[in-house]
């Protein structure tokens, strides 16, 4: 082998090493403004089963925004809001069906005298504009509300056949726990506490939601344990009826 070819091999392979190195930094750079992608079926447990960021199970939109505090002027106005209302019914002792009472009474008293004292006072009266509430909009929350009603008919008759002995016990429970809860609190404070979570967990669970999700894994897989526990020597010996063993 001469000199020159020897010496032509060499700068290519030095070259097809440069292009080579120039590629794996152009990857390098394009991945590194990527967000890492998860492996090919690696399954990650996500409380109640969710697929979606916790902004688009909220619904999205404003109203998401609100809750997760993305817009704090407008968080802070409903959440100083619901906290004055609550304050103002609990605190102050007044109740709702006499706040509305009491409203409707300023309300038709100020326009009683304000028609009648036109005529003295020359001036002319106030116009009243005629209210009339469209028929499509009471359709269509007359048609959800009956959705909603009759979904929940179907579960309390699947509950109420006795064919599904997990679902009633889950029901049982969550009851019983909102009875417990609901004899601490009056109906309002137990509202407002509710409210007051709207503001509170999903944001908390945003920030931390990879450590809930873990923690929410491991209670899961301890509570099938015991569930398949009490399974075995409790619900097994009760007999349901349609219900056969395999």
């Amino acid at each position: 082998m001469d000199t020159d070819s020897f010496v032509e091999k060499m700068e290519e392979k030095f070259h097809d090493n440069d292009s080579d190195s120039e590629s794996y930094s152009d990857s390098d750079d394009d991945h590194s403004n990527r967000p890492p992608v998860k492996a090919a079926g690696s399954n990650v447990y996500r409380l109640f089963g969710r697929e979606q960021p916790v902004h688009k199970v909220l619904g999205g939109g404003k109203p998401a925004d609100i809750l997760l505090w993305r817009n704090r002027k407008s968080t802070g106005i409903a959440l100083g809001a619901g906290t004055a209302v609550w304050v103002f019914f609990e605190m102050m002792e007044y109740h709702l069906i006499t706040f509305i009472c009491h409203l409707l009474i300023m309300f038709l008293g100020g326009l009683f005298l304000w028609s009648n004292a036109s005529v003295f006072i020359h001036k002319s009266p106030l116009h009243i504009p005629h209210i009339v509430i469209p028929e499509d909009c009471v359709l269509e929350a007359a048609s959800a509300i009956r959705n909603e009603i009759n979904r929940a008919f179907v579960v309390l008759r699947e509950i109420g056949t006795g064919r599904d002995l997990k679902k009633f016990l889950s029901v049982v429970a969550v009851l019983w726990v909102i009875s417990v809860i609901g004899g601490w609190f009056h109906a309002l404070t137990l509202f407002y506490l509710f409210y007051l979570s709207l503001f509170t967990f999903p944001l908390l669970y945003e920030k931390h939601e990879d450590q809930v999700d873990a923690i929410g894994e491991k209670a899961m897989i301890e509570i099938k344990k015991q569930y398949a526990v009490f399974d075995a020597k409790v619900l097994s010996q009760i007999p349901i009826a349609g219900l056969k063993k395999d």
